[in-house]
């Protein structure tokens, strides 16, 4: 079983601050992965979708997210669907098994009518100026709560996740000499040149 409190300080570190949102992350993908009986990946094993979209609040939900999964950014193996949403698909590519996590609304409503949404967040302070009394409730009520309190945990179903191939495949650009993945090759003249030399 996997426990979001033993990745907290991990987290925070990755993260760069306190806050409720990256915790109801470890919180989202701790029952994900246990509902699907699999361990963080350190390869490519696992695929997460995240409905969130950008420039809104509570995005550090995803930080969460990679830190307990292993889905991560460098290895593409996490993907934003743009809904504005806070939800996690997770799916175990081995299997064709996947499982949709939502936080609670509620319980997403309550955190936004705490002190640390509307004296700080919401008046533009940055979360690292927010003091730790006023933060650090917060974050244990998350980590802390038991989770049919603050997550909705669907039932496994099947999910066939479609790999993209990887490419080794790349050059170095005959103009700036920086090196490109060769599908996003452009011809300029009767150079190979990367978009941004193509576009000068």
């Amino acid at each position: 079983m996997t426990n979001a409190k033993d990745w907290l300080e991990f987290g925070q570190k990755f993260h760069g601050h306190k806050c409720p949102a990256m915790p109801n992350g470890l919180r989202a993908g701790a029952a994900a992965m246990n509902k699907l009986g699999v361990e963080r990946t350190g390869d490519s094993a696992l695929q997460a979708i995240l409905d969130l979209g950008e420039n809104h609040c509570a995005t550090c939900f995803a930080d969460g997210i990679q830190v307990i999964t292993g889905c991560t950014l460098g290895k593409g193996n996490i993907t934003k669907t743009h809904k504005g949403k806070w939800t996690l698909t997770l799916i175990d590519k081995k299997t064709n098994r996947a499982v949709r996590v939502c936080p609670k609304a509620q319980a997403m409503l309550q955190t936004k009518k705490t002190e640390f949404f509307k004296d700080y967040r919401e008046k533009g302070i940055p979360p690292t100026k927010v003091p730790d009394e006023v933060v650090e409730p917060l974050v244990q009520m998350v980590i802390n709560a038991p989770e049919e309190n603050i997550l909705t945990v669907s039932e496994v179903f099947e999910y066939k996740w479609n790999e993209p191939a990887h490419t080794f495949n790349s050059f170095a650009c005959e103009e700036c000499g920086e090196m490109v993945v060769t599908e996003y090759a452009r011809i300029k003249g009767d150079k190979k040149v990367c978009m941004d030399c193509a576009n000068n």
